[in-house]
């Protein structure tokens, strides 16, 4: 594991990815370009988003390889890159070098991301990838839960962030389970502050709601959100640019120390 001796508080202002998956999945329900995800993208920046998520699956199922290669032309922004540790992957991360990638775990018939990866057991399969791209300048995250030992393989095998998966959290805060609300949210804040220590940027996402955003926005080892497809289907109420504007103040506001705990979680 690494020192011990590398912990930073994170900054006051704490990042917030959009994901823009979800427009695409919406575009590919019926085929044609419209909405667009590149569109997408530009709002969302303008709205308050410091970069972009797009997650290329193996099946395409939304976002496709053009929206990668208009994404990395046009965004003003850094391009995160989902994907899984695959060789496919790996040779279109290279083709287009995104600012960033996160290694996630796919599964071809699950509905989204269902947990993070298992870095202690695909150690050596995972070493491969995050070398391969950090060779050409990529900064690469692991999509983990806050788990100590998925937190020191990561360090080991050479990954500069970890993203905490948030989702186990965001489950409790909809079954309205308050003590398991509590064990989830120390269980982000412990993990937080280990990868801190370890000399991992800490990034958390998935499943984040405005009711469940403060208190995940409030650990300040975490310098970075992800949020996506709650933004996109709130954009269906309010319009997309204020569901991104909204997100923010909260993340802001929590950041500051001005929020009070979450309640029940929007659905």
């Amino acid at each position: 594991m690494a020192s011990k001796t590398k912990r930073t508080v994170g900054p006051a202002h704490l990042r917030l990815g959009v994901n823009i998956d979800h427009v695409a999945t919406i575009r590919n329900a019926r085929g044609g370009r419209h909405p667009d995800p590149l569109r997408a993208a530009h709002l969302a920046v303008e709205a308050g988003a410091d970069g972009i998520t797009a997650h290329l699956r193996e099946d395409r199922r939304h976002i496709s390889d053009a929206d990668i290669a208009r994404l990395k032309g046009e965004l003003t922004r850094p391009l995160n890159l989902e994907m899984a540790a695959t060789d496919e992957m790996l040779a279109i991360a290279l083709r287009h070098v995104p600012h960033a990638c996160c290694l996630v775990p796919e599964k071809r018939e699950e509905k989204t991301t269902e947990g993070g990866l298992d870095v202690v057991r695909g150690e050596n399969h995972l070493r491969h990838y995050v070398e391969a791209l950090r060779g050409v300048g990529i900064r690469v995250s692991l999509f983990i839960e806050p788990d100590a030992r998925a937190i020191e393989a990561s360090a080991r095998i050479g990954a500069q962030v970890v993203e905490l998966h948030t989702g186990a959290y965001c489950e409790r805060a909809l079954a309205d389970d308050a003590a398991g609300l509590a064990r989830e949210l120390s269980r982000l804040e412990s993990g937080a502050r280990s990868a801190a220590t370890a000399g991992l940027e800490v990034h958390a996402g998935h499943g984040l709601t405005f009711n469940t955003v403060g208190a995940v926005a409030r650990i300040a080892d975490i310098v970075e959100l992800n949020i996506g497809h709650f933004l996109i289907g709130e954009a269906i109420f309010s319009g997309l640019g204020p569901a991104i504007a909204r997100m923010r103040v909260l993340m802001d506001e929590a950041r500051e120390g001005n929020a009070s705990r979450p309640g029940r979680a929007s659905p």
